[in-house]
């Protein structure tokens, strides 16, 4: 599989990820959970696998724009009726 299609899956899963990551780790900080949710997204990208085949050449980079679909799907989810429903 390329890896851009590979990259869109896994940002696919990025709702259901941070929904998981909420009910695992609800208690912990709001950075806890981002750092979880990161975790499970980069596994399920194989980041380490893209890395040696050099399709990630700046890593950190990469877990920054990450960091930002985290983040947007936190917002939209805290702005929707989901956030209202888990109260």
């Amino acid at each position: 599989m390329n890896f851009l299609s590979k990259l869109l899956q896994g940002i696919s899963f990025v709702p259901s990820i941070v929904n998981a990551v909420e009910g695992l780790f609800g208690k912990k900080s709001g950075s806890q959970k981002k750092d979880a949710a990161l975790t499970f997204i980069t596994a399920a990208l194989s980041l380490g696998e893209a890395l040696s085949d050099k399709q990630v050449v700046d890593e950190e980079k990469f877990k920054g724009g990450l960091s930002k679909v985290i983040d947007g799907v936190v917002d939209c989810l805290n702005a929707s009726v989901w956030a209202k429903s888990s109260s």
